[in-house]
């Protein structure tokens, strides 16, 4: 695999060996050590010094489940840390079938312009008629002039204005940019750099194995895990992540009108079960494989009112920080969301929380949805107010007087109270990236009380260390799932083995993990993000949380331990 480097101020291109430059590292691995190494952790996110790097992940190329993952990496311009967002599509595999590891863009141009990447070159185009073109559009326009078997990943709108909150979306196998690399606002750092988009064309490699059948064996095994896990193999290809709506709002958790209580009263307009009949009644789809070759498809396909394509990939944090939390209660309202967003290219979780603090400040009524699609059009259209609202759901509240600000490291939380679910809650305080949810949740964690203290350190950072593991590899948090069993997650290693050689044992691949986070932590600290802002919001410690009136109670002193690797705490 190779390393594509692009200096986007010049325009000249250069390859390296992956496994020369950065041995055995993909996906959010290889971006914390490249980050780390190759730019000044205090460099300013919106500068000339970062860098945004795209890349796949260990697995990528191979037919290990969900292996087309997709991360991309740089200095958050949100949060000032290290950050990698991932998303899924067709990006990852289409890199790995030219050869590709990762892209690594530095520099900046005068204008916009497209990076075309084929199996034998590379050239820049100039972006003629994309600029301030959505997303949707933008995908349109690039497939008259590509062909139609390309893979894009670009910026909408919001990126290209620098917004704190802007995506970079990535097309998916109908071709729809609805996959969405979207916290952090690394769709800044890509609109900085002058790219509008990369086009990825079509390409035939296939990575090298040293022992094919060894990969295959422990491929196959693991598929099966996959298939036989109630989540993996029935709950999710049936209603996708929706199907947390009814769980997490049972559990007390659901973000509800700005994290006032965790029980919303409208949940079941929101279910994966209200998806599911009114994408049946429509026309629409459920069990929707986002990338090539998942077994677990847990994404959908949204069809309108009007049964017309609306969005794809409408998931649980969308509908929780644009639903619940709004005091919405209809799936159609959140569905426009989804894709207003996706095509202007906004963090829709992001978008969300800010729109709560709107809502705080009395600029606009709870579950006004006529209201909360004007404001995400105000952000496409750059009024004074969208600017605003696209500094971020911090940046925002401080800005109009809101004492309640649901972040952490800047970082709007995710859909899962931390008063109610303290292990992820211990994440969200915890993690180099901020308040990030797939970081490592917890839920259903054996032998784990969401509402108790005992446990909770130890079980996020099993959790962190599994899902930096993941993430590496290139493969969906979600077939994590199976590895709970030992011998399960031992097939992960002989999948490695597989395709590298060598001999992998569990605590092998779980040091994968480890280094990642140590090398995040080295980064923040070079950012100076030190340990104080490694916190859940003041008033979720102050205030009870309906309706098991519990407050988040995990002693700052734990925290600190949370990713602390010595002998004796490795996860």
């Amino acid at each position: 695999m190779k390393i594509l480097r692009l200096d986007m101020r010049t325009g000249n291109s250069s390859y390296e060996d992956a496994d020369e430059t950065y041995p055995m590292l993909g996906g959010r691995g290889l971006i914390a050590a490249l980050l780390l190494k190759e730019i000044d952790p205090a460099c300013d996110p919106l500068g000339d010094d970062n860098k945004l790097v795209i890349c796949n992940g260990l697995m990528a190329g191979t037919l290990a489940a969900t292996s087309g993952r997709l991360s991309l990496g740089g200095k958050s311009p949100l949060t000032g840390t290290i950050k990698e967002a991932n998303a899924g599509g067709t990006a990852g595999l289409a890199m790995a079938k030219l050869g590709l590891r990762a892209l690594v863009v530095s520099g900046s141009a005068d204008g916009m312009r497209v990076l075309v990447v084929g199996q034998d070159h590379v050239r820049l185009d100039d972006a003629e008629g994309l600029a301030m073109q959505g997303t949707y559009r933008t995908c349109e326009l690039l497939r008259s002039r590509y062909g139609e078997g390309i893979s894009i990943v670009c910026i909408g709108p919001a990126g290209e204005r620098r917004y704190l909150n802007s995506s970079v979306q990535v097309t998916d196998r109908e071709g729809h940019p609805s996959r969405a690399a979207a916290r952090g606002g690394l769709g800044a750092v890509m609109g900085r750099r002058g790219l509008k988009a990369v086009v990825f064309l079509e390409g035939n490699q296939r990575p090298a194995m040293k022992d094919a059948a060894r990969f295959r064996a422990a491929s196959k095994a693991y598929m099966k895990a996959l298939r036989e896990h109630p989540m993996t193999g029935s709950v999710l290809p049936r209603f996708g992540t929706a199907s947390l709506v009814t769980v997490i709002n049972e559990m007390g958790a659901m973000p509800t009108r700005n994290y006032r209580t965790g029980r919303f009263e409208g949940a079941d307009g929101l279910s994966g079960e209200r998806m599911q009949a009114l994408q049946q009644a429509r026309g629409g789809q459920m069990t929707h494989a986002c990338q090539v070759g998942c077994p677990i498809a847990c994404s959908n396909v949204y069809h309108g009112p009007d049964g017309e394509y609306l969005t794809s990939g409408m998931e649980y944090e969308t509908i929780a920080l644009n639903g619940s939390n709004l005091d919405v209660a209809d799936l159609d309202t959140v569905a426009a969301v989804d894709r207003l967003c996706d095509d202007t290219g906004l963090d829709t979780m992001e978008t969300g929380a800010t729109i709560a603090m709107a809502m705080e400040a009395g600029l606009l009524p709870y579950g006004d949805s006529a209201g909360i699609l004007d404001m995400i059009r105000q952000m496409r259209e750059g009024t004074v107010l969208g600017r605003e609202l696209a500094e971020g759901t911090e940046r925002f509240g401080k800005r109009y007087g809101v004492r309640r600000i649901p972040v952490v490291k800047r970082q709007a939380l995710a859909g899962y109270d931390p008063r109610a679910l303290k292990g992820t809650g211990v994440t969200c305080a915890t993690s180099p990236m901020g308040g990030d949810h797939t970081a490592g949740n917890t839920i259903g964690m054996p032998g784990l009380d969401p509402l108790g203290t005992a446990g909770q350190v130890e079980a996020s950072r099993a959790a962190q260390t599994l899902m930096a593991v993941f993430d590496s590899l290139g493969m969906c948090i979600f077939s994590a799932m199976p590895s709970e069993d030992a011998a399960v997650f031992g097939l992960v290693g002989e999948m490695l083995a597989g395709v590298y050689g060598g001999s992998w044992t569990p605590d092998d691949v779980l040091a994968l993990g480890r280094q990642t986070l140590e090398n995040e932590k080295r980064f923040n600290a070079g950012a100076h993000i030190d340990a104080s802002e490694d916190d859940i919001p003041a008033f979720m410690r102050e205030e009870a949380l309906p309706p098991h009136d519990s407050v988040f109670d995990i002693p700052r002193e734990q925290l600190a331990s949370t990713l602390d690797f010595s002998a004796g705490q490795r996860g």
